[in-house]
C-alpha cells in the first residue's frame, strides 16, 4: 500500500502538541486562498512511498528521538487518502505516537462521508486531534495554537466520538499562559 505525499518534516512543535513529526500529503480539492501548502494541492504531485517503508523510517526517528510525542497528517487533504494513512495511524498508536489530523472538511461533513467510504472512519477513529475546517484568509489568526484562521476547530476525538457530539480541545495557548 501506498501514499502519496509531497515531503516530511522530521520535527515541529508547531502543528500539534509536543515535538511531532508531519507528513504532508499530497492532493487537495479545496485550494484555499492564502494556503501555505500551495505545492500540496496537485493530486499528482509529490511522490508516492510505500506506507511500510514510511511506517518503519518514523519507528526508527522515534527509537532515536524519545522526545517525539506523535505524528501529524497535514496536507493536502489527509482524507483524500484515508485508507493508508488509518493503515499508518493503527501502526503508529501501538508504538506509543498519537495523531494530529488537518482537514479542509469539517467533522460534521467527514462523518458524513465516512457512511460511504468506511476508510475515512477508520482514519478519525485513529485521530486523536483533528483540526477542521477550511482555512479563511479573511480569519487569519497567528495567534491561535495549531490553526491558521478563527473557524478552524480543534477536536478532541476521542471524547467526540464517545459523546456524540463536538468536543472540543483545550487551546494549547490558554493552558500555557492562563
Amino acid at each position: 500500500m501506498e501514499i502519496r505525499i509531497a515531503g516530511i518534516t522530521e520535527e515541529s512543535i508547531m502543528d500539534g502538541p509536543g515535538l511531532r513529526l508531519v507528513i504532508f500529503t499530497q492532493g487537495c480539492p479545496h485550494r484555499c486562498p492564502g494556503c501555505h501548502n500551495e505545492d500540496t494541492h496537485d493530486v499528482n504531485g509529490g511522490y508516492p512511498i510505500a506506507v511500510e517503508d514510511l511506517f518503519n523510517h518514523i519507528k526508527q526517528l522515534a527509537a532515536r528521538n524519545k522526545l517525539l510525542q506523535g505524528v501529524t497528517f497535514s496536507g493536502g487533504e489527509p482524507f483524500l487518502q484515508p485508507r493508508p494513512l488509518a493503515h499508518l495511524a493503527k501502526r503508529l498508536k501501538a508504538q506509543g505516537l498519537d495523531i494530529v489530523t488537518y482537514s479542509g472538511f469539517t467533522f460534521e461533513q467527514l462523518t458524513a462521508m465516512a457512511v460511504k467510504r468506511k476508510s475515512i472512519g477508520q482514519l478519525l477513529k485513529y485521530t486523536d486531534l483533528l483540526v477542521d475546517g477550511l482555512y479563511r484568509e479573511a480569519e487569519r489568526d497567528l495567534g491561535l495554537a495549531f490553526r491558521g484562521s478563527r473557524n478552524q476547530r480543534l477536536i478532541d476525538i476521542k471524547a467526540t466520538l464517545a459523546a456524540n457530539k463536538v468536543i472540543l480541545w483545550e487551546d494549547a495557548a490558554k493552558k500555557l499562559w492562563a
